[in-house]
């Protein structure tokens, strides 16, 4: 009987554990997620979502492990190792820049929906954003007396983005919206400081990922597997490339390399 090998699997959320077009999240890779379990895997999220966004994802998998925030938050057992705000400084150099050139702003303290805003030129210039936000209008907030800064938004068009020149101290994210944010973009670390705290081989290690935004955790240090049908340029980075997620994608990998049993 082969030795059993230990495996430490992390999973992104959209387009891989769930079906990227209705955000229905694939029963086979839930019963995948608990056949892994079961058999004394580490399952862990790995995703650029803020905590209190990977929460419910996580409930609803049964998985009691996450690297989120982009890397910057380790989560084990439920319990937050570490959550870490962007670089301050770096951070009020392009807010100061970017509210000089007349552009709407608007900035999380904290691991929250509460975005922190002076004025209303965000929303005249952008709209609200799709997703929940508690939108608190302080007219005498001061950038500087803001403790940690976890994530801000800029209502800066993509054709305008050059005029602040300071825009590239931090990585930012755009997605065809009509702002820009700012956020943590090292799911690739996290994970490697989640294993070096759990004492395991990242050679032991699997990321599963679908998009452009995985392409960071995509690294020759353990098994990247793609999902069919996502980001061209992740899937050629892959080590494999299994199915779509809706068709069973994840199932058929673990099945592929024996992670889980055949049932046929």
């Amino acid at each position: 009987m082969a030795m059993f090998r230990k495996r430490y699997f992390f999973f992104d959320i959209d387009g891989t554990l769930t079906d990227l077009k209705t955000g229905a999240f694939v029963e086979s890779a839930l019963q995948t997620i608990r056949e892994l379990q079961a058999q004394g895997h580490f399952v862990a999220i790995a995703t650029g979502r803020a905590c209190y966004k990977t929460r419910p994802a996580a409930e609803i998998t049964g998985i009691h492990n996450y690297v989120a925030n982009g890397g910057a938050a380790l989560i084990l057992n439920d319990d937050i190792i570490r959550n870490s705000p962007l670089d301050r400084d770096k951070a009020l150099t392009i807010l100061h820049e970017a509210d000089e050139l007349g552009y709407g702003i608007l900035i999380a303290p904290g691991d929250s929906m509460d975005v922190l805003m002076r004025d209303r030129r965000f929303l005249e210039q952008a709209g609200e954003r799709q997703e929940p936000t508690n939108y608190i209008l302080r007219p005498d907030l001061s950038f500087d007396e803001i403790p940690a800064i976890y994530k801000f938004y800029l209502s800066v068009p993509a054709a305008e983005e050059e005029r602040i020149h300071s825009r590239d101290l931090l990585g930012h994210i755009r997605m065809g919206k009509p702002y820009c944010w700012y956020q943590h973009d090292a799911k690739d670390q996290g994970i490697r400081d989640l294993l070096a705290y759990l004492g395991a081989d990242p050679r032991d290690a699997v990321v599963f990922g679908d998009g452009k935004n995985d392409m960071v955790m995509f690294g020759k240090e353990w098994l990247s597997i793609a999902m069919g049908g996502g980001y061209p340029d992740l899937l050629a980075m892959a080590d494999y490339v299994t199915a779509p997620s809706k068709e069973d994608g994840i199932r058929k990998a673990c099945r592929h390399f024996g992670w889980i049993p055949r049932n046929d």
